[in-house]
């Protein structure tokens, strides 16, 4: 059921020669057209409400010659000087961002970050809301590593 309710609402955005790569769990593996692009990509198990529908995702942009980017949009906009902590079972890693918005500092953290994702159980990142007090979105790793593989490879076998 949850594989369903996934799928229906990233197929739900507009489709611009989007190509569905698979669902595993809960994670989908997905590649545009334009831009060219792949990703795994998964929605929160829980969520402290707000603004935006939250997301996480794992990119790979050959043209730009990325892999593996991590990019989380959070629920909520964050406080401007708020510390963004992204918890991969006992492991922290220390994100930035705006708005809604977050990312690894580097290249390197991207490759620690899906690392850890790979092995790990779950996920969660907290900051400050703009509004004031602690949130946090929390996520399942269950899939993560397959869907992940399978954006990978979308955009490996499409030069």
């Amino acid at each position: 059921m949850k594989r369903l309710i996934l799928l229906a609402i990233l197929l739900s955005a507009p489709a611009f020669a989007r190509d569905s790569l698979g669902v595993f769990e809960g994670w989908g593996a997905f590649r545009d057209a334009e831009p060219f692009r792949c990703y795994a990509i998964a929605r929160p198990e829980s969520s402290s409400g707000g603004k935006w529908k939250p997301f996480a995702t794992v990119a790979n942009w050959p043209a730009n010659g990325v892999r593996g980017q991590i990019h989380i949009r959070l629920s909520r906009e964050i406080r401007k000087d708020a510390k963004i902590t992204l918890t991969i079972d006992n492991r922290r890693a220390t994100m930035i961002g705006a708005g809604a918005d977050v990312w690894a500092p580097s290249r390197q953290m991207d490759a620690a970050i899906v690392s850890a994702m790979r092995n790990g159980r779950s996920m969660s990142i907290e900051a400050v809301a703009a509004t004031g007090g602690g949130f946090a979105d929390a996520y399942a790793l269950r899939g993560a590593a397959t869907a992940i593989d399978a954006a990978a490879l979308g955009c490996a076998r499409v030069r």
